[in-house]
């Protein structure tokens, strides 16, 4: 968005790689470390690794959400919180 990293799919078409900040990869791999989890390559730029056949929509859908925010401007940001209530 903008220029700015928030997912791609990964070569092997079975994993997303989703900027979501330090604080949410420690969240979320936590989670759930079936679903969420990091490798070497990622490590230190606040990208989790999610694999696809083992998420669960809604907190796949949240992730992406999270990431989404992070790069969005505020006032479409604002306006999709708008669109949620």
């Amino acid at each position: 968005m903008r220029g700015k990293f928030l997912a791609r799919i990964r070569e092997d078409g079975e994993t997303l790689a989703v900027k979501c900040g330090d604080e949410q990869l420690e969240i979320w791999t936590q989670a759930d470390p079936k679903a969420f989890f990091l490798t070497d390559h990622y490590r230190g730029y606040g990208t989790v690794l999610v694999r696809l056949s083992a998420v669960d929509p809604d907190a796949l859908r949240e992730v992406l959400v999270q990431a989404w925010r992070r790069v969005a401007p505020k006032r479409l940001a604002a306006a999709y919180d708008a669109a949620r209530a």
